[in-house]
């Protein structure tokens, strides 16, 4: 899986779980760029990406996750693995 396949894929659940067909999210975003992203949010979102990509984040990914490049570059590493 390229890179911008995963961001497609990223912004389709970024836009599921945030109700919002017009974002887009990018390498730098961050949860103060996306409105409604607070703590509940966050858990639905990263459920929401473990289902999409059919895997599960370790508690330290998750909370070494900065920004959406730094979740791309976990799921990148697991490419392999996506269906």
């Amino acid at each position: 899986m390229t890179r911008q396949e995963i961001f497609s894929a990223l912004n389709e659940v970024f836009r599921d779980v945030f109700d919002d067909e017009d974002l887009a999210v990018g390498e730098t975003t961050t949860a103060s760029d996306v409105e409604g992203w607070d703590s509940f949010a966050h858990v639905n979102l990263i459920l929401s990406v473990e289902r999409r990509f059919d895997m599960k984040f370790t508690m330290v990914e998750v909370t070494d996750m900065k920004n959406v490049g730094a979740m791309a570059d976990i799921l990148s590493a697991r490419a392999t693995v996506y269906k």
